[in-house]
């Protein structure tokens, strides 16, 4: 049964501290990107996860994050987020990510729900599967960033979203988070509420607190002085349990602890292993809203988004403050040009907006951009540099695009046998080291070869090329895998004949 695979209101918060070497220097600084989603379109809402989500975000400022806040994120927003949340970091730095909402497991695999997830019924795994974000990618992302440590805090859904859709009820179901146990040496992971059991948003009808039962005890434990992780999470699960057990309830924070040091969070008794943080401010993209207002030290750097068309490149600057205008230059000389004004006014200066995005052409080289721009106060803010790597962009661009777009990555075709079309792989080609298939298996062995990435024409395909293979009539299903630039793998999709051409099963 599907409901035995889903999530059934545990927690999880997971602390991952990547390995380093002994003369690496402390974090650079703390970013954190908090994730809250209430307004669900197709399975139940929630009441609190964007309250919890903001109660996170007020508690790292405390702690010294740049706190990065997005709300009721779609799958589309959510990935750009998500990537946004990738440029703002910086090797050495500490990251912080907390997703509060939907969240549910398939497989020993763990799934966030956006607010677009289809309401699937029973059988339907992959639809939700391929529709939500797998945990093990925000691990991998980090991961590849090269932070010196980061902190994953799931704050999964108290009900099984699609209950009502399978006739069955999240209480009863044994599912919950997988425990992710085998992640690499220097975990430490910390359940809200133990296996099988329910974590509470409040005590009783008269309970009045915004946030969850565990929310509220978590973030207080982490504002704490002197205190590590360990200890935070044991206090946690004493306090959550103790509150639980006075209305008759079992939630039992259980951790599990994989960490090499300590690690402090707002001090320590040994200095040397308190991760320090030195102030810098990454900006945000449209539709994330600091919860607080900067600092007036702090200095809010614009971050800028690339995007590769047939006509060149399409870049857009993102910046936390309300701006009357925004210009910028090719390199580290020559003039400033103004992007111009759009037609839209802005709510917070009543003035009309600037105009965030510039283009370049195809063949742009390498270079460092300098952007400043003009606040509501009219100062001048900048120059800010902002590196253009047109090679390392294009491959951001396009793997992002095959992980949006994954049901489309095959296509069945019948004519004088079957052919199996791969032409959207062979177009995002340049973000892929090797592509494998399996026919009739879900293990892929075989290397399809892909022609080089042409920089300048990225998503043509060359006439030589064939973007399909010839198949016996009798094949059932195809499986891929990709290997990526950067070495990392995707998830194996199966694709059917029998389910429709290009459906992903």
């Amino acid at each position: 049964m599907i409901s035995a695979m889903l999530n059934s209101a545990i927690r999880v918060v997971i602390v991952l501290s990547l390995t380093i070497v002994a003369t690496q220097a402390f974090a650079a600084k703390r970013v954190a990107l908090v994730i809250g989603n209430n307004d669900y379109r197709n399975i139940p809402k929630l009441q609190k996860a964007v309250a919890d989500a903001r109660t996170m975000g007020d508690t790292l400022r405390q702690l010294g994050f740049q706190v990065l806040v997005a709300e009721n994120q779609n799958r589309q927003s959510f990935s750009e987020t998500l990537l946004t949340f990738d440029r703002a970091l910086e090797k050495g730095d500490t990251a912080f990510f907390f997703y509060a909402g939907h969240g549910f497991e398939i497989a020993g695999q763990n799934f966030l729900l956006p607010t677009d997830v289809p309401a699937a019924t029973a059988g339907q795994e992959e639809l939700v599967r391929d529709s939500s974000i797998m945990t093990d990618r925000v691990v991998s992302r980090l991961q590849n960033r090269g932070v010196r440590t980061a902190i994953l805090v799931l704050d999964a859904c108290r009900n099984n979203p699609f209950e009502e859709r399978w006739g069955t009820r999240a209480v009863g179901g044994g599912g919950g988070l997988a425990g992710m146990s085998d992640l690499p040496e220097g975990m430490f992971t910390i359940l809200s509420a133990g296996p099988k059991q329910t974590a509470l948003d409040r005590l009783s009808d008269n309970d009045t607190d915004p946030n969850s039962v565990f929310t509220r005890v978590f973030a207080k434990e982490l504002l704490k002085p002197g205190v590590n992780l360990v200890d935070i999470a044991q206090n946690t699960r004493r306090l959550v349990n103790g509150m639980a057990t006075t209305v008759r309830h079992k939630q039992q924070p259980a951790y599990f602890d994989q960490m090499v040091d300590s690690v402090y969070f707002n001090g320590g008794a040994d200095a040397r292993r308190t991760i320090d943080v030195e102030p810098k401010v990454a900006a945000l993209t449209p539709g994330l809203a600091p919860r607080t207002a900067p600092q007036p030290e702090s200095t809010n750097a614009p971050i800028a988004l690339f995007s590769r068309h047939n006509g060149g490149w399409t870049i857009v600057f993102s910046i936390i403050d309300p701006a009357l205008a925004i210009s910028w230059r090719y390199g580290e000389s020559g003039e400033f040009k103004e992007t111009g004004l759009m037609d839209t006014l802005d709510p917070r200066t009543r003035k009309r907006m600037p105009n965030s995005s510039i283009e370049l052409p195809a063949d742009s080289p390498a270079t460092t951009l300098q952007v400043r721009y003009i606040d509501a106060q009219g100062e001048v803010q900048g120059p800010f540099p902002i590196k253009f790597d047109p090679e390392a962009a294009l491959i951001r661009d396009q793997r992002k695009t095959l992980d949006l777009t994954s049901t489309s990555w095959l296509s069945f075709r019948e004519y004088n046998g079957l052919l199996v079309y791969y032409t959207h792989l062979m177009s995002f080609r340049c973000a892929i080291r090797e592509v494998k298939v399996g026919i009739d298996t879900t293990v892929p062995d075989q290397v399809i070869k892909m022609p080089p990435c042409d920089p300048l024409n990225p998503s043509s395909i060359p006439h030589e090329a064939r973007p399909y293979m010839k198949l016996p009539t009798a094949t059932k299903s195809v499986s891929v895998e990709l290997t990526y630039r950067d070495g990392t793998t995707s998830e194996i999709k199966s694709f059917r004949k029998a389910a429709a051409e290009g459906l992903n099963r």
